[in-house]
This record gives C-alpha cells, sequence and structure tokens, in this order.
C-alpha cells in the first residue's frame, strides 16, 4: 500500500532548521532517518517544504479568486515535508511514522493515497 508521511511542526521547531548552534542537531536527526528510508527501499518521493511564510493560497469564493501570501490557516503546527512510501500496511507506514523525528517534537500523519482513477475507454 502507497502512503503519505505528513510532517508537522510548530514555528519553533521549523525555526530550529536555521538556528546556527541548533540546526546541525535538526538535520542530522533527519539525514539519518531519510538514510533509514532509503536503505529499505520503500520511498517513492517526497521532498522537504520551505517555511510557511514562503507559501501562497488561492481560493475562489464567488467565483474570484482570493490569493493570500504566507499560511492562510492558523495552526499550531505546520507542515514541513513529506515522504510518499511503499510498504505491506498500515501498521509498517506507522512504525516508520514513530520513526520520524517529527514524532518526537511535533507529529507524523499519515495517510492512504487514492488509487488511480480509472480512466473511461469511451
Amino acid at each position: 500500500m502507497t502512503y503519505a508521511l505528513l510532517f508537522h511542526e510548530s514555528a519553533a521547531d521549523f525555526a530550529l532548521r536555521e538556528d546556527p548552534e541548533k540546526a546541525g542537531a535538526y538535520w542530522a536527526a533527519w539525514s539519518s532517518y531519510i538514510a533509514a528510508l532509503g536503505e529499505a527501499g520503500i520511498v517513492q518521493g517526497g521532498e522537504g517544504l520551505l517555511p510557511p511564510q514562503t507559501a501562497t493560497t488561492v481560493r475562489i469564493r464567488d467565483g474570484k479568486r482570493q490569493i493570500h501570501d504566507g499560511p492562510y490557516a492558523e495552526s499550531k503546527e505546520m507542515l514541513g515535508g513529506f515522504f510518499i512510501i511503499e510498504v505491506p500496511n498500515l501498521d509498517v507506514a506507522l512504525e516508520w511514522a514513530a520513526r520520524a523525528p517529527s514524532s518526537g517534537y511535533g507529529s507524523t500523519e499519515v495517510r492512504p493515497l487514492m488509487p488511480p482513477m480509472k480512466q473511461d475507454p469511451s
């Protein structure tokens, strides 16, 4: 089965990426986790994301496009990145989620991917 692992961090944890004194430990933990995923051969894809203030949110309301710079929704945790993994079942996906650094200070969401939509042959 294919799952997305979505890594959520608080603003303070997200800021560790750029902290001169703490960035090394932050990235070392992620590097170890990424290496383990790679060695297991389960990664289908994934990326880290730039900080939420670099985002642009688009909504259509009353037929008009609204654009907002930065994250639009207020939340305590921000999406920091994701991996798409192929594993036998949810239990294995949950084991990998528990190993993610973000699970120790934020959260890691495990979400099954939708199967590809079948095309109408007509």
